[in-house]
């Protein structure tokens, strides 16, 4: 819940500390600025000039949720945990931010993970943080921009989380405390690639890697990855989902999509494949 993060939140406006006001449904700063929570528990910390329409729509978040769900992504889920509970501090005072948290899927399995430790799940689709706010009952949702100043306290998070998700290296390392680690998963050229070759999907180039450390330095300093790979059995409601609720979303046809399906067997074997991977906030 937000109270759970409460003491981490900063105003989007002027950057000083918010609290709940004695109603417990406002959440306002010392300058005056104030912000109502929503009725389905999250609250926008978005400044007035901003633009979400490149968040995820109520199709896209549907999509995911059922597939996640149907636990086809369970491995990443297992890996991104295990990884977490590899990298958090000691301190029972642990928050874990997962930047571009969707439904907050996996932020809520590395929570039950990390016990006693609070989560932020941050993303600009106040479609997605409906769900995300009930993900789990330490975890508080906020819809803000990655790209700009977040709504967060300087070294307030322990760990972050970002998965398929834009990264804002400059803020992350503000967040992170001192030791404070990145888990990033991206997908390895071939995830998917059945799919991708079949549907015309887009691809995943083979410097990717390579690019998302150059851009996340010099705020954050590699320290180690693994590949997580398995095989999938989709059914087609399942692979037009997995389509549907990513980037592809964008640029496919349902119809055409929907034609493009019926011509491969089903269920459809596909390849998952992802890098996890570790980033040290730099000093």
């Amino acid at each position: 819940m937000l109270r759970d993060i409460e003491r981490y939140l900063t105003c989007p406006h002027c950057a000083l500390g918010l609290a709940f006001d004695a109603a417990g449904r406002t959440l306002c700063c010392p300058g005056g600025h104030c912000f109502d929570v929503a009725k389905q528990g999250y609250v926008s910390l978005l400044p007035g000039d901003a633009h979400t329409g490149t968040g995820d729509t109520p199709e896209m978040v549907a999509a995911r949720a059922d597939f996640l769900a149907a636990g086809h992504y369970q491995p990443i889920a297992r890996a991104l945990a295990a990884a977490g509970v590899a990298a958090a501090s000691d301190s029972a005072d642990r928050l874990v931010v997962d930047l571009g948290a969707g439904t907050g899927y996996y932020l809520a399995q590395l929570l039950d993970a990390l016990p006693g430790a609070a989560g932020a799940a941050l993303d600009i689709s106040k479609f997605a943080l409906r769900r995300a706010a009930k993900a789990h009952p330490r975890a508080g949702a906020v819809v803000c921009d990655a790209w700009r100043p977040l709504p967060l306290a300087d070294g307030c998070a322990d760990l972050v989380l970002n998965v398929f998700a834009p990264r804002n290296g400059a803020e992350i390392h503000r967040v992170l405390s001192p030791g404070g680690s990145l888990l990033l998963v991206s997908p390895t050229p071939r995830h998917l690639r059945e799919l991708v070759d079949a549907l015309g999907l887009l691809s995943v180039d083979e410097e990717k890697d390579r690019r998302i450390d150059q851009k996340l330095s010099p705020w954050l300093i590699p320290v180690e990855s693994a590949e997580v790979e398995f095989e999938l059995r989709l059914g087609h409601s399942a692979a037009a989902a997995v389509v549907g609720m990513g980037p592809n979303a964008w640029h496919t046809d349902s119809a055409r999509l929907a034609a493009a399906l019926a011509q491969l067997p089903e269920p459809v074997p596909v390849t998952g494949s992802v890098r996890v991977a570790r980033y040290r906030r730099a000093d």
